[in-house]
């Protein structure tokens, strides 16, 4: 699976990590950066992981800032994207079971390495179940198409 991966300063350490847990599973990684601790600014990476996953050029994206939350608001201002800030695998598993989730977002000060290698791995391998669900991400993309623009 081709999985773009990006961070700010505050999720630079863990993306580190995740990046092993993706060399693990033979992913192919697209690293968007950041490449250190030194403060930048998390929308320019939210929005290049979100690009290429809404552009079809990475199946998944896995974003991570401090709190994950300023990813999550920024990678879901892309159309197409439906990013989820999991926190434990209940709501890993669920971004994926029922919302198909197409990006991960983590919070690097506030989910542990452990967690989150566990977290990344659940949400890689959890199909979506369609079904009644696939109406409403429809729904969704419905109103992306009369209300966003390109």
């Amino acid at each position: 699976m081709k999985v773009a991966i990006g961070s700010d300063h505050a999720g630079y350490a863990l993306k580190e990590d995740i990046k092993k847990v993706l060399e693990g599973r033979n992913d192919t990684i697209v690293d968007v950066g950041t490449g250190s601790e030194s403060s930048v600014d998390y929308p320019d990476f939210g929005i290049e992981v979100a690009r290429l996953v809404s552009e079809g050029k990475a199946e998944k994206g896995i974003l991570i800032c401090g709190t994950g939350i300023g990813m999550s608001i920024t990678a879901n201002k892309v159309k197409g994207i439906r990013a989820a800030l999991a926190f434990d695998l209940y709501t890993a598993v669920q971004s994926r079971k029922h919302l198909d989730a197409n990006i991960l977002v983590l919070g690097g000060r506030v989910t542990g390495k452990g967690l989150a290698e566990e977290i990344a791995r659940t949400w890689l391998d959890t199909p979506f179940e369609g079904g009644r669900h696939q109406k409403r991400i429809d729904k969704i993309s419905d109103w992306e198409k009369g209300h966003l623009s390109p």
